[in-house]
């Protein structure tokens, strides 16, 4: 028997919006200007900003897909389509920072003048902007992938766009232009990192992995403390989307089915204790004449 405790999941319309438009008009300003400057740690910025703009359009396509209702080809509706932006998104981006990589490491071995004064200030303005659309997905992000995801690097662009307005300094100081190149692999490094943890995530729940979040151990240790179940069997979690968690499971019950309360309260608890939002529960009695064939854990 199935319970759902699905909850639509807030809708960021407009945090998607504004900050779209944003980075959409930032892209353009800072791109024409590292192009002008000859500067990379400003074509840099703008090249990951840009994915940062796709991801964001992907992240905001997604949260409508997944309130697509269920059909009769898709009986979960397309909500896991926030899982495959999520990994989309991580995709490009990491491409996006190979590229980039590529070009600082050319200009390490030969330095290109850098117009410092503006790269300061176009970075300036990259910090503020950043930090607002940042803010814009921070309310209950850690729900859900891409709201997080969205959150986090625009948080870390306002550090990448501060690490810029660094580098401008430390060219009008010192005269040193590898220092622009160098800011330039550092903002790779801190992207990657970000960008390698969504990537992970997003893979282990393409793969009907257990979401980070939820212990099976302690999910399998709470059913098998139910009164009257002897053994659990067949003990699936998977992520249905971003924000949704499914699970299916065999108890066995010697007694046999005690009533429809007991799926009901089961239900409840695991919602309220783990966040799953979706469970569906087999009751068995043990029979041995009519073995369960999912009883071992190595048979799915």
């Amino acid at each position: 028997m199935a319970h759902d405790h699905h909850h639509a999941p807030k809708t960021y319309n407009r945090a998607f919006l504004i900050g779209t438009g944003l980075n959409i008009g930032f892209v353009i300003v800072e791109a024409s200007f590292g192009l002008i400057t000859n500067s990379l740690a400003l074509l840099a910025d703008a090249g990951h900003n840009l994915s940062d703009v796709l991801g964001l359009l992907l992240a905001w396509g997604a949260s409508y897909l997944v309130r697509v209702a269920p059909s009769q080809r898709y009986t979960y509706g397309l909500r896991r389509s926030s899982i495959l932006a999520a990994l989309i998104n991580a995709v490009l981006l990491l491409l996006t920072m190979g590229g980039i990589t590529w070009e600082a490491l050319r200009r390490l071995q030969e330095p290109s003048a850098v117009a410092g004064g503006t790269v300061i200030l176009v970075a300036a303005i990259g910090v503020v902007i950043n930090t607002i659309t940042a803010l814009l997905f921070m309310s209950d992000g850690n729900k859900d992938m891409n709201i997080r995801g969205a959150f986090l690097h625009m948080a870390a662009d306002a550090l990448v766009s501060l690490g810029v307005v660094l580098a401008g300094v430390a060219i009008l100081w010192t005269g040193w232009l590898w220092f622009d190149p160098v800011i330039s692999l550092i903002i790779v490094a801190v992207i990657v990192v970000g960008t390698w943890n969504l990537f992970k995530d997003a893979v282990k729940l393409i793969l009907d992995g257990v979401p980070e979040q939820i212990e099976l151990l302690a999910v399998k240790t709470f059913l098998q403390n139910l009164e009257g179940v002897t053994q659990v069997h067949d003990l699936h979690i998977w992520a249905i989307s971003t924000t949704e968690t499914a699970l299916t499971a065999h108890l066995v019950i010697p007694e046999g089915y005690i009533g429809d309360r007991f799926l009901c309260d089961t239900s409840e608890e695991l919602h309220h204790h783990f966040d799953i939002d979706h469970v569906t529960l087999q009751i068995e009695t043990g029979d041995r004449e009519y073995p369960c064939d999912l009883e071992p854990d190595s048979h799915v």
